[in-house]
């Protein structure tokens, strides 16, 4: 199994890649083709590698986060992360991950590996921490206007990712909405839960919000600029009570106490809500495998995207949600 590493997308690139990449390599025992500029890469890497688990693959040129996206891909053709999905083309890897520009990963997934027959519009999925386990919420920011059609094929991509990557068996499928009622909603989610109604799917109907943690379904549908602003609600808030829950305990002798006997247990809660634990999205709806990172990734979070986007290859997730696609193409 080898996976290509965008090395020159990020915040930290290529150090945090190139660390992400190591870590993968000692703990995953993965091949990792960093794609990227030679010389910086090999700046980061100083020495610390072995040739037989880790190569590089030079190019010159990379999409910048202010840059625009499509445009930017369509010209620079030298750029990594066109360089890195056109070796996943060519079969000589199985998947890329980048912590780049996310429109820049996903036109170039598109235009170089194409959409599956059957997913008008690819969609990047979210993994959250429920309570009975992890729930997918898609899309996150791919598609900013959706018809009902579009969601209803994200729900069928989800639930591909989710039986096969996650490990969940039927997962239930709920749509947000503002009310759990049938009649709540835009004109979009009323037609899109008829769509549902009408499948095999396991539908489980509207959810609210609130429900998105709760784990009472597995797969949560929206649009994109819904699911951006949903994302990133729950990781501002993650980050602000994990500081101010800390600020309170440390400010009296007794929530010190309570600081240093519970330090354990507040380390486990912490890992549940932080995003690197999961690494990154996968882009669901194209005819090959990966993973979208946020620009501010650390190295661990580097890793476990490339763990996350090595289940995704070695499995048989392409070729079932391809198959679910083609049968519920009516909808």
């Amino acid at each position: 199994m080898e996976i290509a590493v965008d090395a020159m997308g990020g915040d930290g690139a290529p150090d945090v890649e190139v660390q992400g990449a190591l870590e993968a390599v000692r703990e995953l025992g993965v091949r990792i083709r960093l794609v990227g500029k030679k010389e910086l890469i090999e700046k980061s890497l100083n020495g610390n590698w072995n040739k037989e688990n880790l190569a590089i693959h030079h190019c010159d040129e990379w999409v910048r986060m202010d840059e625009a996206p499509l445009k930017a891909v369509r010209k620079k053709k030298d750029a990594s992360i066109r360089v890195a999905f056109d070796l996943v083309k060519k079969k000589q890897v199985s998947a890329v991950v980048s912590a780049g520009n996310s429109g820049a990963t996903m036109a170039a997934s598109v235009l170089t590996l194409g959409r599956m027959e059957g997913a008008e519009r690819p969609a990047i999925a979210s993994v959250f921490p429920g309570q009975k386990g992890p729930v997918v919420l898609i899309d996150v920011g791919a598609n900013v206007d959706c018809r009902p059609k579009h969601l209803f094929q994200f729900g069928i991509m989800a639930h591909a990712f989710a039986s096969v990557c996650l490990g969940v068996k039927d997962p239930k499928i709920g749509l947000l909405s503002i009310g759990e009622e049938g009649s709540k909603g835009n004109e979009q989610v009323r037609l899109t839960r008829q769509l549902f109604e009408s499948s095999n799917l396991n539908f489980w109907g509207n959810v609210e919000g609130r429900d998105i943690f709760t784990g009472e379904v597995d797969i949560i549908v929206c649009d994109g600029f819904v699911g951006n602003v949903a994302l990133k609600l729950t990781e501002g808030m993650a980050e602000t009570f994990a500081m101010m829950l800390e600020q309170e305990m440390r400010s009296s002798v007794a929530g010190k106490a309570a600081l240093m006997l519970g330090r354990r247990s507040l380390r486990r809660f912490s890992e549940k809500l932080d995003y690197a634990e999961y690494g990154g999205a996968p882009l669901l709806g194209v005819n090959g495998v990966g993973i979208i990172c946020h620009g501010s990734s650390s190295p661990k979070a580097i890793k476990n995207a490339i763990k996350l986007a090595a289940r995704y290859a070695e499995n048989d997730t392409l070729e079932r949600m391809a198959g679910l696609l083609v049968k519920n193409k009516g909808g």
